[in-house]
This record gives structure tokens, C-alpha cells and sequence, in this order.
């Protein structure tokens, strides 16, 4: 599953499509020019299209809708803890060199768990991610993290690191195996709102008793239709046909 999450995420590039499409039009051109000529054109289309954001922000915006966060000021001090997926640390070697800290655009995967255990001081940190890349690198996610949480003050025994996982179905299943984690207690679940769905479904398949604390919104309320960005569009692209193709893979795999 891993490995096909991986062709997953080039597949879901939009603009692949289009590198495709140019190479196969260019290849025609010489012998079949009209076909060659129309897979240009549809190359040119498709990276116009990718750039107007109304499209892929109500795509995701439909996703974020479908899990609520408890409302603010809501008394969260009955939960054992705060389960954080991976996904916001940049690879190991922006660790490495020049040895700092270094998130991503979901970077609110990292520091809202840091306000909810300044809230609550009884709250754990439950952090769940191994190795996201195809090949293993110096540090795990988890170690990262802990070098995160650590240079934020966040004091080491309220740390729970699992660090083998590499899927969200390995994040919900090998955090269940730590030791002193009860899943039947209640706990909070916090992941990105996109990637929510498909992650509080894994985890309530394999047992836990979570309620969704989706963090790192992309869309908002609404998308002026003006608005146009090949880089954003690119990005906000991808993450959407990446979380819909990987829940109803999820979904036939019997994992949700």
C-alpha cells in the first residue's frame, strides 16, 4: 500500500498529465501531426485549467466539511490524549543541514498539539510517523518530532513517539501497540482537515474511540473566481485527487 501511495501521488499530478500529453503529442507531431497537435492542445489546456483555484478548493472544501472540531472554548480535559499523524516535517536531510527545525505547509499538524498541552497538562502527545519517503533516511518522523517537540518545551514524558508507520492504516494500527495506550479511552485526533475523513475512518475501523481535531484548512469559506495560481492550483490539485483516490483505495482494500 505504501509503494502504490507513492505512484498515487504522481498519478494525482495534473500536471503530469499535461508533461504526458505534450511528450505524446510531440512524438506524433512528425507522422500523425492532427492527433500530435490536439495532445498539445490538451496539454496547454489542462496546465491553463490547473491554475484557476475555484475548482480544487471546492473539492477540498467539501472534504473539510465532513469533520467538525470541538467548539471553541469546549472543556477538552476528559480526553487521554491528543494522537498527531506525520506530515508536516520536511525530510530528514532540511534536519540535518543546517540543524534546525524545519515543517511544511501542514505545519499546524506540529503546533496546535502544542497549544492543547499548555491548555491541558494532563493531555499526552501521542505522535505517530516513520518514514515517508521511498528510502530510509538519518532521522524517522518520529525523531524529528521529538526534536521539535523538545525545542519547544513540551517535556519528554508526556511524549508518546511511534515511529514504524508509514500509511495512516499503519499510523492507526501500530499506535494502538504502544505501551500504556488505551484506544478504547476517548483521545483526539489531530490530522489535517482534508486528510480527516479517510484517517478518523481508519481509526475508528481499528478500534480507537477518536473525535476529529482537523487542523491546516486549504480552502476556507468560499474562492473568489478570479483567483488563479498554476503554483497553488498544482498543489491544492494534487492533495485533492490524492485524498479522494486514497479513500475509496482504502475503501476497497476493507480498510475503512
Amino acid at each position: 500500500m505504501f509503494i502504490a501511495s507513492k505512484l498515487l501521488a504522481f498519478a494525482t499530478q495534473p500536471l503530469s498529465w499535461a508533461i504526458g500529453l505534450l511528450g505524446l503529442g510531440l512524438l506524433m507531431l512528425p507522422r500523425k501531426h492532427r492527433y500530435g497537435v490536439w495532445c498539445c492542445q490538451g496539454a496547454l489546456a489542462t496546465m491553463l485549467l490547473v491554475g484557476w483555484l475555484p475548482l480544487p478548493e471546492a473539492l477540498l472544501r467539501h472534504l473539510e466539511a465532513q469533520s467538525a472540531a470541538p467548539a471553541p472554548g469546549a472543556d477538552l480535559s476528559g480526553f487521554a490524549g491528543v494522537v498527531v499523524l506525520g506530515g508536516a516535517l520536511e525530510p530528514s536531510r532540511f534536519w540535518e543541514y543546517p540543524g534546525q527545525v524545519a515543517l511544511n505547509a501542514a505545519a499546524e499538524r506540529m503546533t496546535a498539539p502544542l497549544a492543547l498541552a499548555r491548555s491541558y497538562p494532563n493531555l499526552r502527545i501521542l505522535f505517530t510517523g516513520g518514514e515517508g519517503e521511498l528510502t530510509f533516511k538519518t532521522l524517522s518522523e518520529a525523531d524529528r518530532a521529538r526534536l521539535f517537540f523538545d525545542a519547544m518545551g513540551l517535556s519528554a514524558d508526556r511524549l508518546l513517539m511511534e515511529s514504524a508507520s508509514r500509511t495512516t492504516f499503519d499510523n492507526a494500527v501500530l499506535s494502538a501497540q504502544l505501551p500504556g495506550v488505551d484506544r478504547q479511552q476517548p483521545w483526539l485526533l489531530l490530522t489535517s482537515a482534508w486528510h480527516m475523513p479517510r484517517s478518523l475512518a481508519v481509526f475508528k475501523k481499528a478500534g480507537w474511540n477518536v473525535t476529529p481535531y482537523p487542523v491546516d484548512f486549504r480552502a476556507g469559506l468560499g474562492t473568489d473566481w478570479l483567483d488563479y495560481s498554476i503554483r497553488q492550483g498544482a498543489d491544492k490539485w494534487q492533495v485533492a485527487l490524492h485524498e479522494y483516490v486514497g479513500y475509496w483505495a482504502y475503501r476497497l482494500a476493507g480498510r475503512i
